[in-house]
Order: structure tokens, then sequence, then C-alpha cells
């Protein structure tokens, strides 16, 4: 896209309102059973950002794609997570080990991904594909996976869907404050030619659009995502990445400390949203 056009954008994002409509009040039950939580009050720490409510995007979307996840058979996003549970006992590496030879059984996990990420014992700000790249590689001795590789982004899908309907509830004091104030620092900065931050689109003017993009709160309780768009997984960390690249700017790396700290202070703003990994979208 040419700069010019990438004006018009700004321009678009600044003018807005002209252009609302926001989320639906639709409900989000999962195969007639799984009631989700996709709006509640905003955790206090938003200081009555986003009118103090937070909103999952399942309610800024269509109708025909909000449908694709009422059900997991019309849910395109179960093919990956199915995949991930066959992975779960494939042995691998110097150790011949599999996910199973240590955890059994993958329900094991239920609840993790509402506490994601999280410091280690070791003081660092982890998240999910940091523990299953550490699981590959120091106990299964097998290569590490890539970010946004297709069985990374599936195990980390098929990881989160074991908390699906939990709500989601980061820590963001004791160790883990200083990562969330770096990732509240980026959340807030202008970026790029384009001089936007996270803050502009997914604060300042959720519920309106560009073009024929409905802009939500950004929230990552879906994540990884099924979109519609790629026809596959994606990960937080690459729609940090796209986002920002759209800025015109230098992004930041998959898996880099930045966009930890990002993907928690993110995490953080839907503490009370239900996990409905996979989410899809657009």
């Amino acid at each position: 896209m040419k700069l010019t056009a990438l004006t018009a954008v700004a321009a678009l994002v600044a003018a807005a309102p002209a252009l609302a409509g926001g989320p639906d009040d639709d409900n989000l039950v999962v195969n007639g059973d799984v009631e989700m939580i996709t709006k509640t009050e905003a955790p206090a720490h938003l200081d009555g950002a986003l009118g103090g409510q937070v909103i999952s995007g399942w309610h800024y979307r269509t109708d025909e794609t909000q449908a694709l996840e009422l059900d997991d058979f019309d849910n395109p996003g179960m093919i990956f997570v199915d995949q991930a549970l066959d992975q779960f006992d494939v042995v691998e590496g110097g150790a011949d080990k599999s996910c199973a030879s240590c955890h059994e059984d993958i329900e094991a996990f239920t609840g993790l991904a509402t506490q994601m990420p999280k410091v280690n014992e070791a003081g660092e700000l982890v998240v999910m594909e940091d523990l299953i790249n550490a699981c590959r590689t120091e106990r299964m001795e097998a290569d590490a996976w890539g970010w946004s590789s297709a069985p990374m982004q599936a195990m980390v899908a098929a990881i989160a869907h074991q908390s699906r309907g939990m709500p989601i509830d980061v820590a963001i004091d004791g160790p883990a404050q200083t990562f969330w104030e770096q990732g509240k620092e980026m959340y807030y900065t202008r970026y790029g030619q384009l001089e936007l931050s996270c803050a502009n689109c997914h604060e300042d003017n959720n519920g309106n659009y560009i073009r024929a993009d409905h802009l939500s709160q950004g929230q990552t309780n879906g994540f990884p995502t099924y979109r519609l768009k790629q026809a596959k997984l994606i990960s937080k960390h690459n729609r940090f990445r796209g986002c920002i690249r759209d800025t015109r700017a230098e992004t930041f790396a998959e898996g880099s400390d930045e966009f930890r700290a990002l993907e928690l202070y993110v995490a953080s703003r839907g503490n009370g949203l239900s996990i409905e990994t996979p989410a899809v979208r657009q």
C-alpha cells in the first residue's frame, strides 16, 4: 500500500465516529452447552477505559463468521486442534519421548491458558510457545518448533482449548509488574510513519470501521485464532507484528521480549473474558 493510501487510513481512524457500528448483543454458546463470557466488567487496572466493559472480538464479526464458532464441527480451527492431539502421542527426539510421556493426557493443562503469560522460577516472562519448546528441547531432545509454524500453533491451540470457557486471570503484580508496565508502555506508544498506537484503534476507535474492517478491542482470548483471510491458525505475535508493520514501522520479531511483554499487557486487558480458542475471525 502506498504512503498516501496509508495516510488516508490514518485519517479514517481520526474520523471513525462517522462510521460507527458497535458490537452486537448476541450470545456465544458453543455446541449448545458451553456458554462463553464475551462481555464483562473491565478489570480495575484499565481505569475506566473501554467504557468499563471488555468485549470479545466475536461480537464485532459478521453473523456468518460468528456462526463458525457455535459448533466445533463447523469451526475450521478444530482441524488443527485434532492434529495436535494426534501429535501429543508422537515420540520424537533423542530421549524417545512424546508429550504424553510426561503429561499423560492433554486435559492436564486445563486452566493453564488463563494464567499465561506468567513469570517462571527464573524470573523470566514466558508464553505458551516457550513452554512447548522447552519441553521439546530439554525433555524430548527434539528440535524446537518455529514460532508461527503449523505444529506449534496447533499445539498452543490444543492446550488453550482445554481451558475453553474459563475466564482469563493473568497476574500483573509481583514479579510480573515490570513486564506488564513495559507492555503497557508499548500499547500506548505511537509507531511508524503513521504514528499510530495499539490504543488508537482498539481503545479509541473500537466499534468503528476502517474500510471494511470492524475494529474490535483487540482482545486475545481466542488465540491462536483461525483467520479466514489466511486459512490457518494465527499467533498473537503474528498479529502484533502485522499491526506494527501496518504503521510503516520496523517491527519486533515473534518471540521477542518486547512482544512477550505486550502479550502480557494485552491479555490483562481481557481479564474476565472466557478463553475461546480456537476463535474464528475474518
